[in-house]
């Protein structure tokens, strides 16, 4: 059990403001506190609370999971987060799709790249820079995901979030985000990543902008470590890597506004208090960032490659064994040692749909054409590999020990078909000639050994 021993009072801690603290660890059973004696000892609800708080659970999992499945969080807050002005009143929020959404005349059968979404010059937030490029399964019988990009230039003003549809992955790709939740702050920037729970309440500030990044928005069960099978207790994504906030609270009487994304529709309520007043907590059920520069990558260290499922920094189980709803997938710095071996991803058909996302960098397997910010899609049984280029030059060069550096890719891979939104087809920087990469790929047969 993790517990600082201290945790700052932040009443109204801002993008300029110091760097917020963390507990380490994945999954882990946290307690802190902002204030000295602001948590329970021994019992979760008692009859009167410390700083005249309310005692309230949020629940990650239904009550009756298994133990080691099982994630809540009591809180102690200032008002329970059931108080709020008049009901919901439904929202248009353009930019963010959600599954099913198949578009008529849209097809999504093919190799697609996009270049990277410009930032426009205009005020928008997390939340109106939101840009689905991607939605797959259903989020009404919680499977699948949908994919955006996020254009941020503003910080989010008295307006706070939660989606009650889905857990977020955010991976930074230009500036830096400071993400304000009830449980505490996580500072992101790029080759970092931030995990925000469904039901999670937030605001987020703009603390170098700027900024766009990508979203995985996770419908089924939440992203957890990959099983590591013979590579036995260590590498990939390690726990402790993990860090998740301490307590740290708003106790502001203001005019503000949540909005909630509920089966897809987005709806907001007015409240005359900050949500984020969360003076103390513990348990499992909790935002959390991960460093991608952590990740310690295997490989194979004579001849051939594993498949690139060896990557998985995170993912998010389907109920049946092997097969996930979502994989979150890092290719980054490393050796290639390989004796007698084509060194870049082989040529394939894939079960999985793939989208990929360039953080940073050059892609070995694409040169050219795949730059920072950009993004690809290969869907289900559509096959792909390197282009021209990439596949004469692994096949001609000199096999010595060769480290691949400057380079950050990821890949958000899930068992169904993506489908691509009205944005993705129409409006995203689409790279019409993408398939003419493979179009001068030479025949080399001529029937002898």
């Amino acid at each position: 059990m993790n517990r600082p021993l201290s945790a700052r009072m932040q009443p109204d801690n801002r993008a300029q403001g110091s760097p917020p603290d963390y507990m380490p660890g994945f999954g882990n059973d946290f307690e802190t506190e902002a204030l000295p004696g602001a948590l329970p000892q021994g019992q979760n609800s008692p009859q009167r609370c410390a700083y005249g708080l309310y005692a309230e659970q949020l629940s990650g999992t239904p009550f009756t999971a298994p133990r080691g499945r099982n994630e809540r969080s009591w809180c102690y807050r200032i008002r329970p987060s059931v108080k709020h002005v008049g009901r919901f009143r439904q929202i248009d929020m353009p930019g963010w799709k959600t599954a099913p959404h198949v578009i008529p005349g849209v097809t999504s059968l093919g190799q697609y790249r996009w270049d990277p979404v410009p930032i426009p010059d205009e005020a928008l937030t997390f939340l109106t820079g939101m840009r689905t490029m991607t939605t797959a399964g259903d989020v009404n019988t919680q499977v699948g995901m949908a994919t955006h990009v996020y254009l941020a230039t503003a910080s989010m003003q008295d307006e706070y979030f939660y989606s009650a549809d889905s857990e977020l992955l955010v991976v930074p790709q230009a500036g830096r985000l400071r993400f304000l939740t009830e449980l505490g702050i996580i500072d992101v920037e790029p080759q970092e990543i931030a995990v925000l729970p469904r039901g999670m309440v937030f605001r987020v500030e703009v603390a170098e902008g700027p900024a766009r990044g990508f979203v995985c928005e996770n419908y089924g069960q939440k992203f957890e470590l990959p099983g590591r099978g013979p590579i036995g207790a260590n590498c990939l994504a390690n726990p402790r890597d993990f860090k998740t906030p301490v307590a740290s609270f708003e106790d502001r009487e203001t005019p503000s506004r949540v909005i909630v994304k509920w089966c897809g529709g987005f709806h907001e309520t007015g409240i005359g208090h900050s949500p984020l007043d969360v003076v103390a907590w513990h348990g499992n059920y909790a935002p959390c960032k991960y460093d991608l520069r952590t990740f310690s990558p295997v490989g194979a260290v004579l001849f051939d490659h594993p498949d690139p499922s060896i990557f998985t920094v995170l993912t998010a189980p389907s109920g049946i064994e092997g097969t996930a709803n979502i994989d979150f997938v890092l290719f980054r710095d490393r050796w290639n040692v390989a004796e007698n071996t084509f060194r870049p991803p082989w040529y394939h058909k894939n079960i999985m749909s793939e989208l990929m996302g360039n953080i940073h960098g050059i892609y070995d397997a694409k040169p050219k054409g795949f730059v920072p910010g950009g993004i690809s899609l290969h869907n289900m049984m559509l096959p792909h590999g390197p282009d021209r280029n990439a596949f004469e030059a692994a096949s001609a060069t000199e096999l010595k020990p060769e480290k691949l550096e400057d380079t950050m890719s990821f890949m958000f891979e899930t068992r169904f078909p993506q489908h691509l939104t009205e944005f993705a087809a129409h409006e995203a920087p689409l790279q019409d000639d993408y398939i003419a990469c493979w179009a001068d790929m030479v025949k080399h047969f001529d029937g002898t050994p």
